[in-house]
């Protein structure tokens, strides 16, 4: 799936763009051996029949096995072992040469940042569409923290003027270009959604968190201040 990135990656250092949650607890990175904050990595762990198993949301028991949220990091440490290395045990993949698991990231990390902005919707703090995001914009409830979405598949004449309106009235807001048009549609109850913004708060902590992560997984990154 080609898609925009929200911001470029690199294996040591990833930094936060204006409106993203400060740093989090340092783990270590199984394929680089980095130590980076957990919010820029994915946990996997090793399920019951030896399988690496993404776990996107840290809730699964047992170790933790850290990665930087990359798909090349991920099919590398596939092939370098670092999973097995990690975890003292032998391992098996999805698939031998490592995509199967960094499709499954990548996967759950689109429907984690579908699920935030469906939140976002029912609690009243997000909106769709280009004209209620240009209203949104002009009131200034796009200011530091809050989130503008812009559909990675949209027309690139709307996008380059939302874009544009964006940075002149919501110079601090973070700007999200890694979803497409169908994703964010499932979010709002539609078939496609190009352009929405989401206020201030926790939640939209959560989507540019997660929108980081899922860049990594995506084609043609690119920085989403860009």
């Amino acid at each position: 799936m080609a898609a925009t990135a929200t911001m470029a990656h690199t294996a040591r250092k990833r930094p936060a763009p204006d409106g993203a949650a400060g740093a989090g607890p340092l783990r270590r990175c199984v394929a680089t051996g980095a130590v980076e904050s957990k919010d820029g990595l994915v946990r996997c762990v090793v399920g019951p029949d030896g399988t690496v198993v993404p776990d996107v949301a840290e809730r699964l028991p047992g170790r933790g096995l850290w990665i930087v949220a990359r798909r090349d990091i991920v099919a590398g440490a596939a092939a370098g072992k670092g999973f097995a290395r990690t975890a003292r045990q032998a391992v098996r993949l999805p698939q031998e040469d490592g995509a199967g698991l960094a499709d499954r990231i990548e996967s759950q990390l689109a429907q984690r940042c579908i699920d935030l902005v469906g939140f976002a919707r029912r609690a009243g703090q997000a909106v769709c569409g280009q004209d209620r995001v240009r209203e949104w914009l002009r009131q200034g409830r796009c200011g530091r923290g809050a989130v503008v979405l812009v559909a990675a598949d949209g027309a690139d004449d709307g996008v380059e003027k939302l874009a544009r309106l964006a940075g002149h009235a919501a110079p601090e807001a973070a700007r999200v270009t890694v979803l497409e048009a169908a994703e964010l549609g499932r979010a709002f109850g539609r078939d496609r959604v190009v352009h929405a913004a989401v206020a201030p708060g926790r939640l939209a902590d959560e989507i540019v968190r997660e929108a980081l992560r899922l860049g990594g997984f995506r084609a043609r990154p690119q920085d989403d201040k860009k």
